[in-house]
């Protein structure tokens, strides 16, 4: 008992060391970019979105970079997601609409959506966007400058989360926990490893040449994760790519209530640990019952010290991921357990290789 509380004491300590780590090298974003006005590609698949596409639409028409072109691509949307693009086609010529003739075998929607949209992109760099993402502030300029600067393949950021209900805050902060307590971001772009390696589907910019020569969502088009395991790919492929978190120029509601949520989580929780199921579940256990061996085996004075780094590593991803401290630090417990929710669904949904997104089953 006194070897387990040991090691869970010190695990969360390296948490806290990496948390730390995310605190004090938050990669930060400007643009410097005089005499450099390449044509981008803003890449959006879209299917039912008529609640975000518009503004969406409006939000890159507002930034400063102007020298770009927006693709839409309409993935057998049923509502008036394609209507409205039309609209904003007629006003602006730089906004252009694709629709699907359907999806192929061996394809996952968005893999294939993302794959047509960058046949018909004309850009020097491609920016795939999420529908239901926002922007604002200058984070496309930012953004290429990044890429300019640091001669990357592929840059990556996690929007800073809107929540609104109770669902989401017993759900949604679980993403960033985990990610700034397992993996200092900027080794992303410094160390060489794969394993080193992260990135969020909802804004991804690439160097186009770099795109044309992998085809990455080609090479993924069958994978629920395709954003982590091109990351990987580039990595492992000498191709450098950065990732962020937390910057409040681009933000998402990924999810409207707890259902929903957890059915999004459990796609793709288990990559977060090396697409290990036994890691996951390691993880979930150290991170929700440490607690006992810690509190039966240890001195008095690591038993605090231990919940003061539990309530340190809570607090500063919080104020990394521009959440509200305090209301994690409260839902801190049922957080964990619905986290032990995402895993096991996932593993429910790998053994009966169902897994449902946007109206569609994918395997």
């Amino acid at each position: 008992m006194i070897i387990a509380a040991w090691i869970i004491f010190i695990f969360t300590a390296i948490q806290l060391w990496v948390v730390l780590l995310n605190a004090i090298f938050r990669q930060q974003l400007s643009a410097n970019l005089k005499d450099f006005n390449p044509l981008v590609s803003i890449l959006i698949p879209a299917r039912n979105e008529e609640q975000n596409i518009g503004r969406l639409l409006q939000d890159i028409q507002q930034q400063e970079w102007q020298n770009f072109e927006v693709l839409i691509f309409n993935d057998q949307s049923t509502d008036k997601t394609a209507e409205i693009v039309e609209a904003c086609t007629k006003t602006d010529h730089r906004i252009q609409l694709l629709h699907s003739a359907g999806l192929p075998d061996g394809w996952l929607g968005k893999n294939y959506g993302c794959y047509n949209l960058a046949q018909q992109a004309k850009g020097s760099y491609f920016l795939f966007l999420d529908a239901d993402v926002r922007i604002s502030g200058s984070i496309i300029a930012d953004t290429i400058n990044k890429v300019k600067n640091h001669k990357l393949g592929l840059l990556s950021i996690f929007p800073k989360q809107n929540m609104y209900s109770w669902g989401e805050f017993l759900t949604i902060p679980n993403m960033n926990f985990i990610l700034l307590s397992l993996l200092p971001l900027v080794f992303v772009r410094v160390l060489p490893f794969s394993s080193m390696a992260a990135a969020n589907g909802q804004f991804m910019l690439f160097d186009a040449k770099t795109y044309r020569e992998t085809q990455p969502h080609q090479t993924f088009r069958n994978n629920k994760v395709e954003d982590i395991s091109i990351a990987q790919s580039f990595k492992k492929n000498s191709i450098r790519i950065a990732c962020l978190a937390g910057n409040p120029s681009i933000s998402c509601r990924m999810y409207s209530s707890f259902a929903e949520a957890v059915n999004g989580f459990s796609k793709n929780v288990i990559m977060f640990f090396g697409n290990s199921g036994f890691l996951a579940v390691l993880f979930w256990l150290i991170t929700t019952l440490g607690f006992i061996p810690v509190l039966v085996a240890l001195p008095l004075t690591m038993v605090y010290t231990y919940f003061l780094m539990l309530a340190a590593i809570r607090f500063l991803i919080s104020v990394v991921s521009h959440q509200n401290p305090l209301k994690n630090l409260m839902l801190a417990i049922p957080q964990q357990v619905v986290l032990g929710i995402f895993i096991i669904k996932a593993f429910l949904n790998k053994s009966k290789k169902a897994y449902q997104w946007k109206g569609r089953n994918i395997a």
